[in-house]
């Protein structure tokens, strides 16, 4: 099977987007955007997330703490900081339970060390949740290779336009003002 076509295969899968953090050998923090998070268990609290084997942050979560930061939607620049792409403000850090934890989450969930799996290419690592923190803040997402939005508000995430397509689910569907739904109908 060609890599492309089942990264395209799994990519039709809506994801939201998580920065696992963690403190590197030397104490200073780090992190890794990895959207490959599941919620495994709640007897025990189990949470698991799949790190590529050959990433910095795999480096440092064997047998150590971490926690999974549920990224909020106006998180976008953290995402791609902790992807690769340095943004212009270096994100700002929290002291959490069993390690540090990013500023505006829209979820926290801080893990102990439980097990350690051989996910081929990848390595699955499950955490026991110590503690969690949940906000009524929006998630980011992550769909189709593209960060996206939850908010309908937004078509999606930036740099990611319709482009005055009539197919713009919020503006180019119906005009709200004249738009007025069929009558139900006596045959039903």
């Amino acid at each position: 099977m060609e890599a492309r076509e089942l990264r395209n295969a799994f990519g039709r899968f809506a994801t939201g987007v998580t920065v696992v953090t963690c403190i590197t050998e030397e104490g200073d923090p780090h992190g890794a955007t990895v959207n490959a998070f599941t919620a495994v268990s709640l007897e025990p609290a189990l949470a698991q997330v799949t790190l590529g084997r050959s990433s910095r942050a795999c480096q440092f979560l064997a047998g150590k703490p971490f926690a999974i930061n549920v990224l909020a939607s106006d998180q976008l620049d953290v995402a791609w900081h902790f992807a690769g792409r340095p943004a212009d403000r270096t994100p700002t850090w929290v002291d959490g339970p069993t390690a540090p934890l990013l500023e505006g989450s829209a979820t926290s969930i801080s893990c102990r060390p439980w097990r350690t799996y051989d996910g081929g290419d990848h390595v699955i690592v499950l955490g026991e949740v110590e503690q969690v923190e949940v906000t009524d803040r929006e998630p980011l997402l992550f769909h189709g290779g593209q960060f996206r939005y939850l908010n309908p508000d937004h078509d999606a995430a930036p740099g990611i336009h319709w482009g005055g397509s009539v197919d713009c689910p919020t503006s180019g569907w119906f005009d709200p003002d004249s738009f007025r739904p069929m009558a139900a109908s006596a045959h039903h």
